[in-house]
């Protein structure tokens, strides 16, 4: 029945139904002991993860203490680097831990907003998409207060599309979804943040195309801990 044969006959429309897919939330950590806790307790009131993976690159603030008590619960799994590597080298080891259906990145310092997550799954459970980035200006840039952030977000991202013909409006965005067969074909090479392009640049160089959702962003400053500079930008 169609939307218009629905209405003349006064019968709701039918919903796409949704499919219910493994999801295994990878986290990387590097000195996030005051929000750690915050962020687990966050993605588990989603009630959606199949598995929370965390890996710490050699924390140095007591972020390990936290995670030790964390990993005994039996839907976290901690990893621990023996030397600090960077995000993507976390981000490597943690994918290789992932049995889900799907992966999800999820940022540890609380700029990102898990209650999104319905957001960000719903195209692949609908199978419309096999990639999904969250997108922090499709609908709302000025929720970064900063100019020279958003300036230089928008310099790279536009840098990107030059190179791989996808459309995106964000493309370093912490919250990235794939399906876990396209990851295990993937090899990642970058260790720091210039993960986010070339993870962005293989997709596109396999042929998958990028779908975007509008997601909330709480920025934070570099007084309260922030990571990215100007070597990663480079």
């Amino acid at each position: 029945q169609t939307l218009a044969e629905a209405i003349d006959s006064h019968e709701p429309a039918v919903e796409p139904k949704r499919t219910k897919l493994a999801l295994s939330i990878v986290i990387p950590v590097y000195n996030e002991r005051d929000t750690i806790r915050k962020i687990v307790e966050q993605v588990r009131a989603q009630e959606l993860h199949h598995e929370i993976i965390i890996v710490d690159d050699l924390s140095i603030d007591g972020t390990r203490e936290v995670l030790l008590e964390l990993d005994d619960e039996p839907d976290i799994q901690v990893l621990m680097h023996g030397y600090n590597q960077g995000k993507g080298a976390a981000l490597r080891t943690g994918f290789k831990m992932a049995h889900g259906d799907v992966v999800l990145i999820q940022d540890a310092d609380l700029e990102y907003d898990p209650n999104d997550y319905d957001r960000l799954l719903a195209p692949m459970e609908n199978d419309n998409a096999s990639v999904v980035y969250g997108s922090r200006f499709l609908e709302n840039a000025h929720q970064d207060p900063s100019r020279v952030h958003r300036f230089g977000n928008w310099l790279l991202t536009y840098c990107s599309n030059l190179f791989t013909g996808q459309q995106l409006t964000d493309m370093e965005t912490c919250y990235k979804v794939f399906r876990r067969e396209i990851l295990e074909s993937i090899h990642i090479e970058q260790n720091r943040f210039g993960f986010e392009p070339e993870i962005t640049g293989k997709l596109s160089r396999m042929g998958y195309p990028i779908v975007e959702v509008p997601i909330g962003y709480n920025a934070r400053g570099y007084e309260e801990g922030k990571k990215i500079g100007i070597r990663d930008a480079l």
